[in-house]
């Protein structure tokens, strides 16, 4: 009577992980070379956008720009902290795991490497047929000297050598791991420099124009962006008077309007009571005081306009910078005057360097950043500013909720276009604008960053560990010599014995370990008759 066999029961789900298991399975894959290279390359492209976008900390005008001209998208950028990549939780939080990665990488095997140094070399394979590269021949010399000989070529490649029972043991390039963790901590230096710069450092822009000057003090700045240990008496007490500004564009050919020089010339002083000291600060040619630099990163034009009121007063004369918007230096700006009666009084418009009108009854543009044929048009504002309640504004905007534009004797809104030199009245006896001069500015990016030889001393030893781990070939040679006892009259002789084996799949073993063979018998001699 056949037996019933019962079917073997399936295995159940897998027990669950406790707390403790999962916390190490999760450190084991975070701590992942895997892992450390895919965070490497999420870093690198989470930079993309900030090459892309323009950002706060560099150029806040240019973000407005970009709110102007894209205004549904940018709502939504702003939200994902694209005008801000390098200081988002999302840029940060890649950059902390980056690092706790390559630490988790880097400190087991700085482990796994000191025991490896202390390490003799291994015992020779029985057969050395089995590996890769291997050599036999006969000598007449005794095995000791054939030892003794093979050990002085092997030291001259800084090898490790043990010497055991006829048997020689060498081993060498253990600088190839010493070089492979010695770019791994140059990457962790690289980071740690990089964040601790950003932590400490700050970097501000100011407009500076002809004739006037910067104090080094947060007050100064038009835009300023800082870490989040820096401190305000960090900021070194220098201050900057700009005498002049140089800037030249090409005047013909295909590049016509191209930028080609340009070179802020004045003095600074380095403390209060100090002695002027001249300056020359031209593209990629910063001026250094006290570990700060101060960079030229722009440069436009400033009006000098005079206004008046109704009442025949000055209430306003000096320069006003106008911010260019394209390569013809089409700038924009406002002018306020809160000091007018019976009202204040704002303007906001354009300034042309080289105003020229394409066609007729169109509105004249600029055909040339330089200032051939400046020319100002500006609309007419009167009314409340909003500078009474002392909450601060921007001196490049103009808020016109509780201002009215004023208008000419044809009811439409009232243009002002003036060619240097040139007054033009108010409607309204409001008073008068007058064009009196051209100025340029000088647009100064200052900013110290800490440590900055930190990262670049790390990328130099990284440079360096990379082609320690690139060139340098980890191999093992073993030597095996016996005695046989069939010579010629009696007496006997040495097979050698020779194989060796490469860590990594680089080099010509094959013609390395023929070229030590060819050195060894060079001094232990060879039998012609022996079989190899």
């Amino acid at each position: 009577m056949a037996t019933k066999t019962r079917p073997p029961k399936s295995p159940g789900p897998a027990p669950a992980m406790s707390t403790r298991q999962l916390l190490r399975w999760m450190w084991r894959q975070l701590t992942s070379m895997r892992t450390a290279l895919m965070l490497l390359l999420l870093l690198a492209l989470a930079a993309i956008p900030g090459s892309l976008v323009p950002q706060r900390s560099v150029d806040r005008q240019a973000v407005d720009r970009y709110f102007l001209q894209h205004p549904d998208l940018a709502p939504v950028y702003d939200k994902l902290g694209l005008f801000s990549v390098y200081t988002s939780v999302w840029f940060s939080a890649v950059y902390i795991l980056l690092m706790v990665s390559l630490l988790g990488c880097i400190v087991p095997r700085l482990g796994v490497y000191w025991r490896a140094l202390r390490a003799r070399p291994p015992k020779a394979p029985r057969r050395f047929d089995r590996l890769p590269e291997s050599r036999t021949y006969q000598t007449d010399a005794d095995p000791q000297t054939v030892l003794e000989h093979a050990r002085a070529i092997l030291r001259r490649k800084r090898a490790r050598i043990d010497v055991v029972d006829g048997e020689l043991r060498a081993e060498n390039g253990y600088l190839r791991e010493a070089g492979n963790l010695i770019f791994h901590c140059s990457l962790v230096v690289v980071l740690v420099g990089v964040a601790a710069g950003g932590l400490y450092g700050y970097r501000g822009n100011v407009i500076v124009t002809e004739g006037n000057g910067f104090s080094n003090t947060l007050t100064q700045y038009d835009e300023i962006s800082s870490g989040a240990m820096f401190a305000e008496d960090q900021l070194p007490p220098f201050t900057v008077h700009l005498d002049t500004l140089e800037a030249e564009f090409q005047v013909d050919g295909p590049q016509r309007g191209a930028p080609k020089h340009f070179q802020a010339n004045g003095t600074y002083t380095s403390e209060p009571g100090a002695e002027p000291e001249p300056f020359e600060i031209s593209v990629n040619h910063p001026l250094e005081i006290d570990g700060t630099s101060v960079f030229l990163v722009g440069q436009g034009y400033a009006p000098v306009v005079k206004v008046k009121d109704g009442t025949g007063r000055v209430t306003y004369n000096g320069p006003v910078p106008f911010l260019p918007e394209d390569g013809t230096y089409t700038s924009s700006g406002v002018i306020k005057v809160p000091e007018a009666k019976p009202e204040q009084l704002g303007f906001q418009g354009f300034f042309l360097p080289t105003a020229a009108t394409l066609q007729d009854g169109e509105a004249p543009v600029s055909i040339f950043p330089g200032p051939v044929n400046p020319n100002l048009g500006l609309f007419a504002y009167a009314g409340d500013l909003g500078m009474d309640d002392g909450e601060p504004q921007s001196v490049y905007s103009l808020d016109k909720d509780n201002l009215t534009q004023l208008k000419g004797k044809d009811g439409q809104p009232f243009r002002v276009n003036l060619s240097l030199g040139q007054v033009v009245d108010l409607p309204d006896g409001r008073g008068s604008i007058e064009f009196v001069d051209l100025r340029k500015f000088a647009r100064f990016q200052i900013g110290d960053t800490p440590g900055q030889t930190v990262p670049l001393t790390g990328v130099v030893i990284g440079l360096l560990g990379l082609m320690l781990s690139l060139y340098v070939r980890p191999r093992r040679t073993w030597v095996r010599v016996r005695s046989l006892d069939d010579g010629p009259d009696g007496g006997s002789r040495t097979v050698v014995e020779v194989a060796a084996l490469d860590r990594v799949p680089r080099g010509d073993p094959a013609g390395e370990l023929d070229a030590f063979v060819e050195k060894l018998q060079e001094s232990t001699g060879k039998q012609e008759d022996a079989a190899t």
